[in-house]
């Protein structure tokens, strides 16, 4: 079965940059998307930014100039570069992926912003 990993949460001061890893395993066949949601308490999850398999990018317009997304060279693991972090950028962030053709969630990173 195939599994999402996510790592780098953690504290940070406003105006700080973290680095969000989703690492993909089991038997892979096809990734046809790789994306970012964030939930804060009391909050609906949104979307932060998504990545198709045509390389075509989504992105919430709160977090568009400062996060970047990417991809290592296997393939098989996604980055989301945050900058210029804000308060409000505070929440767990969950990858999310479609693999041959299911989709997928991990279990989540928190991200703390203080301002």
């Amino acid at each position: 079965q195939v599994q999402l990993v996510e790592s780098g949460g953690g504290l940070v001061q406003a105006g700080g940059s973290l680095r969000l890893s989703c690492a993909a395993s089991g038997r892979i066949f096809n990734i046809n998307a790789m994306g970012w949601y964030r939930q804060a308490p009391g909050n609906q999850r949104e979307l932060v930014t998504r990545i198709t398999s045509d390389d075509r990018t989504t992105w919430t317009d709160s977090v568009k100039g400062r996060f970047t997304i990417s991809r290592d060279n296997a393939k098989n693991t996604v980055y989301l570069q945050m900058n210029s972090l804000k308060p409000e950028d505070t929440a767990v962030y969950y990858c999310n992926a479609v693999i041959n053709g299911g989709n997928y969630w991990g279990k989540g990173t928190l991200v703390t912003v203080s301002s």
